[in-house]
This record gives structure tokens, C-alpha cells and sequence, in this order.
């Protein structure tokens, strides 16, 4: 579960900017309140703005802290996407922290770049304001001549077996630009696993998912999860997109590519039959197959939808089904894992291709169901999602830059609004910010140009 996150100069950010998913006093919608280790957490947020405001940025820059962590490659952003309206930003450090719960221990990772170089990064059991924090590693370099130090907690330097691996870390593995904690992945030595539960916190909690981003594995999902496959099937029936079930064909690979692309076929079967468990996937522009080896010869898995019509039952497939019907098809996964799972679903755009008063339906299902285990955050230019039936105050932020071009964050509990009113109607008309200047519009003189 996420806690906070903190970022400073990267993107947008010029200071250290604070997002957090803390509940403030208020007794509607108790139920959006997880409750981990005697800390209390929200289930929704919704983050608005206008374009350019930098509400989009939380989001990314979450994601690059995400990926630096699992592939331990340092993301090109942390070097050229500092705050571009300081001309000394490059040489400035960037910071990125997240505080966050795994397994009801509440975390606290750090990570300071400057250049290139990880001057700071640091992993604490977090005291969570109430008591000290605890650190399991802390580590220091600066930028130019490297000047290395590296500590980590008494269990694992009293512990004769693992005190050995932070000298061997630090003198032979360990490069400049790579983080302490992507090397935590393979340790096992028990003292290790409070590091090892962090790291799996981004690997397996946390999903960002971008604009343009699919769900992978989607026709396995389907078909070995019933679970899912009825999830899926009764979201599709209740949105009224005409589909009556959601199934899985399976196609022998000769088949697939028939005699057009037999190279394909056999560089794939090659491949699989080298490495049995694996799966192959094979994007098109609006659908994933998966190539598989079932009993010792390769086929396709690929999704169908079959429609009820006057006709009698028709069978699309997902490249044949319309933009909106996929891209709901692709958040499924997410929602089906937030109700059953303690996971972070933290997705940009949220509304792209699908009708409002859909993704507002999807949106308020998830609000209202008391049974929900993960987190759901935004960013959103959806009005209509603007509604104290569906969030709470403090589940509603805003994101908006100030005169120096850096954006500031700030939820709509900060405003003390009564639960009656029409917070859309206030948005629109700019009480709370988030909005896009328009400036003089309406004065443009277009008839110069429809005249050249």
C-alpha cells in the first residue's frame, strides 16, 4: 500500500513535493479506509489538472523509480528531465522517496542522483511519525572522485554469513549508478528478507500503467483463472458493449501464419521448444497472442468475444472490437486484483477511449464496494468523476503549477467543502485551480487565416 511519495527536480518539481494517500477527519465513506498495522490508508484518489500541470509527472516518476529498482538500469530521465526552468537544475540532485506498507510493515526507500552518480539512497523500516525509524541500509557517494560508503543494519553485520556480502557489494559488484536495493533479489540469508520484501513491493505491488500501456498475458489469464474469466465476462455484459462471453481460441501455429510466414512460425516453435515454459507473445497493433508448447507442439492463444444479435452469435476478435471495449478490456486485470489483493494500481489517463459516464459507472463500483483490498490512483480530466458520492475530500487532488513553472499538488480536503456541494460545478468554474488558463480565446482573429 502506498504511504507517500516525495520527489524533487525531476520533470515538473522543482522542491521536494509531497502526494500522499493519508485520510483526513472525516466520517463519510469509512469503508474507503484501510487499516495496516495501526496505520490508516485510502483506497481512491483522483488527481486533476490541466495539461502541462504536471499531474501526469506523480505517475512517471513513480514508474522510473519502480523500473530503476527491478532492472537496476539507471532511467535516462533522472539526467536530463530535471526541472528545466532552473538552467542549473543538471547539476542539482534529483530525489525520488516513497514511504509505503508491505505485508503491514511500513517502508521507507530514498533514492538521491546527482549526475548520474546515486549520491544518497536509503531503506528504512519507517517509524511512521509515531516512533524513530529504523534503517536497514544506508548508502553515500559523491559526485566526481567516488567516495563509496556503504552501512546496513546489526542483523546483518552480526550475522557471520551475510556481514561478508556489504563488503563484497561494495568493492566488487556495486557500480555507481545501480541501487543497493536491486541486489537484494537473490540474497537468502534470512536477515535479508525485510530488504527482500521492499524490493518485491515494487516488483509485485506497485503497477503504474501509462496511457498507451497493455495488460500482458491477457488470453492465460482468461483461461486458467475462471475467476477472472466470470469478472471479466459480467463487467463486459453490465457495460453494454454487446458481448456475451470472453473466450480463448486455441490455434495450432501453422495455422496462425499459414504459408505467408512459415520463417515465424519455425523461429517461434525453435524458441520454445529450447525453452518449454516459456510464453511467446505476438503484439499487433490491437491484440496480444501468446505462443505456447502444449503437448509437445506450439499453438496460439488468442481472445474472442462473442456477440449476441438478432442474427444469432457472432465471434469478433479483439482487433475487431472498438477502442473503448479494449482499453476497458485492458484496466479488467487491475480492478479484478485491487478488489481480491493489497496491490497499487496507480494509472495515467485513466478515461482515454472510454465514455464518461462508463469509466465514471467503473469508477463508482470500485467506491462503493466494501470489499476492495488495493489502491486506485489517477490522474484524470474527467469532470464528471467529480463527485462527493464517489470520493471522499481527501481522495481529490489537484495538481497546478505556480509562477516559477514547478507544480504544486494539494487535495480538495483543504478547502473544507460540505459533502452536499457541487465540487464539479466548482472545478469548472475555477474555485479550486487545475484548470487551464484560456487566456483571450474567444479575441483570436482565425478569419486572417480562412482570408490567406
Amino acid at each position: 500500500m502506498l504511504i507517500r511519495l516525495l520527489v524533487k527536480n525531476l520533470f515538473s518539481f522543482k522542491e521536494i513535493t509531497e502526494f500522499n494517500m493519508l485520510p483526513g477527519r472525516f466520517n463519510r465513506m469509512p469503508y474507503h479506509v484501510y487499516e495496516a498495522n495501526g496505520l490508516e490508508l485510502l483506497k481512491l484518489n483522483a488527481m486533476y489538472g490541466a495539461n502541462g500541470a504536471g499531474k501526469s509527472n506523480l505517475i512517471k516518476s513513480l514508474a522510473l523509480l519502480s523500473q530503476f529498482v527491478e532492472t537496476g538500469n539507471l532511467p535516462i530521465e533522472f539526467l536530463i528531465e530535471t526541472f528545466k526552468f532552473d538552467k542549473e537544475s543538471r547539476k542539482k540532485d534529483v530525489y525520488v522517496g516513497v514511504e509505503f506498507m508491505k505485508d503491514e510493515v511500513p517502508y521507507y526507500y530514498g533514492i538521491t542522483i546527482n549526475e548520474g552518480i546515486i549520491v544518497e539512497e536509503e531503506l528504512q523500516i519507517s517509524g511512521v511519525g509515531k516512533k524513530e525509524d529504523y534503517i536497514l541500509f544506508l548508502r553515500t557517494d559523491k559526485p566526481g572522485d567516488k567516495n563509496l560508503e556503504l552501512t546496513f543494519s546489526k542483523e546483518v553485520m552480526e550475522d557471520k554469513e551475510s556481514s561478508v556480502f556489504p563488503f563484497f557489494l561494495k568493492n566488487e559488484v556495486l557500480e555507481r549508478n545501480q541501487p543497493v536495493l536491486f541486489h537484494m533479489a537473490s540474497r537468502k540469508n534470512k536477515v535479508f528478507d525485510p530488504f527482500k520484501m521492499a524490493l518485491k513491493w515494487f516488483t509485485n505491488d506497485l503497477v503504474p500503467i501509462m496511457p498507451f500501456a497493455r495488460p500482458t498475458g491477457l488470453p492465460l489469464h482468461l483461461e486458467e483463472d475462471i475467476g477472472f474469466n466470470k469478472f471479466a465476462s459480467d463487467v463486459m455484459q453490465a457495460f453494454n458493449t454487446g458481448i456475451k462471453s470472453i473466450n480463448v481460441d486455441t490455434i495450432p501455429i501453422e495455422d496462425f501464419f499459414g504459408e505467408d510466414d512459415k520463417q515465424q512460425a519455425e523461429r517461434i516453435t525453435s524458441e520454445l521448444r529450447a525453452n518449454p515454459d516459456k510464453v511467446r507473445p505476438f503484439r499487433t497493433e490491437h491484440e496480444e497472442i501468446l505462443f505456447v508448447l502444449r503437448q509437445n507442439k506450439v499453438v496460439a492463444k488468442r481472445l474472442y468475444f462473442l456477440h449476441d444479435t438478432d442474427g444469432g452469435v457472432v465471434k469478433f476478435t479483439a482487433a475487431e472490437e472498438s477502442d473503448g471495449t479494449r482499453r476497458l478490456l485492458d484496466y479488467l486485470p487491475a480492478f479484478y486484483a485491487a478488489i481480491k489483493s493489497k496491490r497499487v494500481y496507480i494509472i495515467d489517463e485513466i478515461e482515454r477511449s472510454i465514455h464518461p459516464l462508463l469509466i465514471k459507472e467503473l469508477i463508482s463500483k470500485f467506491s462503493h464496494d466494501q470489499s476492495t483490498h488495493g489502491q486506485l490512483i489517477f490522474s484524470t480530466h474527467e469532470s464528471n468523476l467529480l463527485d462527493q458520492e464517489i470520493f471522499r475530500p481527501d481522495e481529490i487532488w489537484f495538481a497546478e503549477k505556480n509562477k516559477e513553472g514547478a507544480t504544486e499538488v494539494y487535495a480538495l480536503s483543504e478547502f473544507k467543502e460540505h459533502h452536499t456541494l457541487d465540487i464539479r460545478k466548482g472545478y469548472l468554474n475555477g474555485r479550486y485551480g487545475g484548470i487551464p488558463f484560456l487566456g483571450n480565446l474567444k479575441d483570436l482573429n482565425w478569419e486572417k487565416y480562412a482570408e490567406a
